[in-house]
């Protein structure tokens, strides 16, 4: 139990008390009152809400009410002061000797500090990449894959069973376009000279696969209807992007547990059981669209389809599930998708581009129609991320097809440093990633500025030992009112971590790290000003054993939320 659920549970049993004396009704609602740091640092360490929350429903006056648990909070040992403030805000100050136990805890605990059970085991699936299988990974699919991948890890530390899921779409016209692709190359591989026409795949990478093709098969197709080697070809090719996209996100440290097939889904009949099941509970419906807005009679012609009643949840118009030739709509297939998962999650998280935000209304309409509202369903939109070095814009690679792959970026400046970077921006704002900055040794560069926190710790470590200093027992009570600073910090990343999982917003991570480093530095830096505030004391050896468990405690903190974000802690900057 950490500091702020412990006081939580404190809280709960004042208000029990003040229930048992008759100045509370019993049964009221507590789950809006709260225990976190106050705004303003003055007011003391921690602040709840309890009497704001609760008085209109007791039909008590705020401020009376926060007199009454002040006063059961000021026979806990470890609260030094609380203090009513406005209509009823109740501000604690806690002893210094609670927070150094907390330092403690955080050392104890180690790398399972900030875990927690509050997701109380629900399955929880995360979709996230989902990129068509035509091409390996570019940058365009990287904020998205880092984005859920870390949220996965946050909801796994939480207390949730989480599924990683990727949807392979591999039923549409766009695998078709890879097949005939992949036979230019098969041709190329057979001695023959082509030229990739304007709306085939013209990347390299398929070169490859051609040869392969080429191998296995020689000339057999070659001036063969397509007919007889589409369905073929398609596999082949999809299999082998498949290959190569595991190959990509695995430099990243992206594994799924999942991935779940679009062609294997319809031939299932899946989207058939759906619609059946729509269809009985009148949601589905047959209609005719009204004609597109700036379009005459003349140019369109009504035609009766399957329509989804999204309008009943919010959405400006019903939509098609079905096309007119009868093939499934995207939607329709994405429909059918997501009822699958629903039947092995309590909860789904889909990360989507920022460029599909136009559909996100219809498809949370179309899972609270299947699931009957029961499964929670939120989708994430990452925006893109503008490619720059030293500030001009990254020129595409033809060897990939006109884009810039993720193995590349990977490859020159880490995964590391990828990964951390593509959380330093809440998801749906915009990000540059310029190849000079993200590897700059600078206070600016968030990814440098944490690592060399937990590396400077490593080398605190380090040089006390070469200064002949071992530390048995610490004497924590030689840490001041300016080292525990750090730890009130410290003990703020339990909290941090629900935050961030209940707001699906991993980025939180990111800027929690980079305050904590900064205060570490600001101490550390101090020491060239102020001797006596230096970590690294040899004529003061108890002194520094006490600030060499204060740094241990934050390079824990640190190392636990790297791990969160898939970053590896470093123990020394080159």
């Amino acid at each position: 139990m950490t500091l702020y659920t412990r006081f939580a549970a404190h809280l709960n049993l004042a208000l029990d008390a003040l229930v048992l004396a008759g100045d509370l009704p019993a049964g009221l609602e507590r789950r809006a009152v709260t225990v976190e740091p106050p705004r303003d640092v003055t007011h003391g360490d921690l602040a709840t809400n309890a009497a704001m929350v609760l008085a209109k429903p007791a039909k008590t006056n705020p401020r009376a009410l926060a007199e009454k648990i002040a006063a059961e909070l000021e026979k806990l040992d470890e609260v030094s002061a609380v203090s009513v403030a406005g209509p009823g805000f109740i501000n604690l100050t806690l002893s210094d000797d609670t927070w150094r136990g907390e330092l403690t805890e955080i050392l104890d605990t180690a790398d399972a500090y900030g875990r927690s059970t509050v997701g109380e085991g629900a399955t929880v699936n995360v979709e996230y990449v989902s990129a068509n299988p035509t091409g390996p990974m570019h940058m365009g699919h990287c904020r998205g894959a880092v984005v859920g991948d870390a949220l996965a890890s946050l909801l796994e530390f939480v207390g949730h069973k989480v599924i990683r899921e990727y949807y392979v779409n591999d039923a549409g016209g766009q695998v078709d376009v890879l097949a005939r692709s992949a036979q230019l190359r098969y041709r190329e591989a057979l001695g023959e000279t082509i030229e990739i026409p304007e709306g085939l795949y013209p990347g390299e990478y398929l070169k490859p696969i051609g040869a392969k093709l080429a191998a296995e098969h020689g000339d057999r197709f070659v001036g063969a209807p397509e007919s007889e080697w589409l369905a073929l070809f398609r596999k082949e090719a999809v299999a082998a992007m498949l290959v190569m996209i595991k190959d990509d996100l695995a430099l990243l440290g992206i594994h799924h547990d999942l991935f779940s097939s679009e062609a294997e889904l319809q031939a299932a009949g899946k989207p058939e059981q759906a619609e059946a099941w729509l269809r009985e509970r009148g949601y589905v419906y047959d209609g005719v669209l009204e004609a597109p807005k700036g379009e005459t009679p003349e140019d369109w012609e009504p035609v009766e389809l399957p329509l989804f009643r999204s309008t009943q949840f919010g959405d400006d118009q019903d939509r098609p599930i079905k096309k007119s030739n009868g093939s499934w709509t995207y939607f329709g297939a994405d429909l059918a998708y997501h009822f699958q998962k629903a039947q092995s999650a309590d909860q789904l998280i889909d990360i989507w581009g920022a460029d599909h935000a136009g559909t996100v209304k219809r498809i949370v309409a179309a899972v609270q129609a299947l699931t009957g509202g029961e499964t929670k369903f939120d989708v994430k939109l990452v925006q893109m991320v503008r490619l720059l070095r030293a500030g001009e814009p990254v020129k595409m690679s033809k060897r990939a097809g006109n884009f810039v792959t993720l193995a590349d970026v990977v490859n020159e400046v880490g995964k590391d440093v990828v990964r951390f970077t593509m959380l330093t921006r809440k998801a749906d704002a915009q990000m540059d990633f310029d190849f000079a900055k993200v590897v700059e040794a600078s206070k600016d560069n968030p990814v440098f500025y944490v690592q060399y926190a937990h590396a400077r710790v490593h080398s605190l470590h380090r040089k006390a030992a070469e200064a002949g200093i071992t530390c048995g027992a610490v004497d924590l009570s030689l840490l001041d009112t300016e080292d525990l600073a750090l730890v009130k910090l410290a003990a703020q990343f339990p909290r941090v971590v629900e935050g961030a999982a209940s707001a699906r917003e991993p980025h939180r991570i990111a800027f929690y790290l980079y305050d904590l480093a900064g205060l570490f530095h600001a101490q550390w830096n101090a020491g060239n000003d102020r001797p006596e505030r230096r970590y690294l004391l040899v004529d003061q050896p108890e002194l520094t054993c006490a600030r060499l468990f204060l740094a241990r405690g934050i390079g824990q903190i640190i190392r636990n939320g790297l791990a969160l974000m898939g970053v590896e802690a470093v123990q020394e900057m080159h």
